[in-house]
């Protein structure tokens, strides 16, 4: 399917590596120009522009997000670039173990690493979505539905963006702008796989939890939550807003009787 994005201009926060990569790159495939705010190293994820197919649809702006000002000017520099803004994807953040114990200023710097950079990327970038009459995906977590335990700060941020997802498309609608939430759960990315590396049966700890997933008893890829982020982002979902969307493989809301072993054809339709 041509989705229609050769020309559009996105910007992408944490870009550089993960979800946000696969984002990026797959922008790039559907041919749009990509500006990817990242505080990495601009060669950090091969897309520094040594790609001559690159230099002129891609652009890589160095930045801490909680930074505000970072935001402002990723914004400029787009518009310097490119010329406009038709998509946004708010997707940067890290889930960094900020619990009740942690205290109220590791609360608070989680807040600033996980939300608001959103509202900030919004804000600048408001007036000129209106004017294309664009969207905003932002990237959520099932944290924010199921919790997690010892994350306040993360799952609070989780919740908060839910929440401005739907404001945001209240008060942008009669400009035509949508505004969408993507919300991924199990997904196999390379930060995933290191954290299961360190534990002593790294194969073993990936079983346990693909049993968890009900389609397919695997983790979610880059890809396929890339392809949601691509399709929400494109005008074949030009009637598509305050969704908030979770590519999980039923893993955040399906009956937990299709969480174990056997799945649900244990238990039959009576249980119900």
């Amino acid at each position: 399917m041509n989705l229609d994005l050769q020309g559009k201009v996105a910007i992408v926060t944490g870009g550089s590596k993960g979800i946000g990569l696969g984002i990026v790159q797959m922008l790039l495939a559907e041919g749009a120009c990509v500006v990817n705010v990242d505080r990495s190293p601009a060669d950090a994820c091969g897309l520094d522009g040594s790609d001559p197919a690159l230099q002129t649809n891609y652009l890589f702006v160095h930045g801490d997000l909680t930074d505000v000002s970072v935001c402002e000017t990723a914004v400029v520099r787009t518009l310097e670039t490119f010329g406009k803004i038709d998509i946004l994807v708010n997707n940067a953040g890290v889930n960094d173990g900020a619990g009740l114990d942690a205290g109220l200023a590791a609360f608070v710097q989680s807040l600033q690493r996980n939300l608001i950079h959103y509202y900030a990327m919004a804000h600048y970038a408001a007036e000129h979505l209106r004017r294309s009459r664009g969207c905003i995906v932002n990237i959520g977590s099932k944290v924010c539905e199921t919790g997690q335990g010892g994350t306040s700060g993360y799952a609070a941020s989780k919740g908060g963006i839910n929440g401005l997802t739907r404001e945001w498309a209240v008060e942008l609608a009669p400009a035509g702008v949508r505004v969408n939430a993507v919300l991924p759960a199990e997904t196999w990315t390379p930060l995933y796989e290191r954290c299961l590396a360190a534990m002593p049966d790294p194969q073993a700890a990936r079983a346990a939890i693909e049993k968890l997933i009900p389609l397919g008893r695997r983790f979610t890829t880059i890809e396929e939550l890339a392809s949601m982020v691509v399709f929400l982002a494109s005008a074949r979902s030009s009637h598509t807003t305050g969704q908030i969307i979770y590519v999980d493989g039923g893993y955040t809301h399906l009956d937990r009787k299709c969480t174990v072993d056997g799945g649900v054809s244990e238990f039959g339709a009576a249980t119900t």
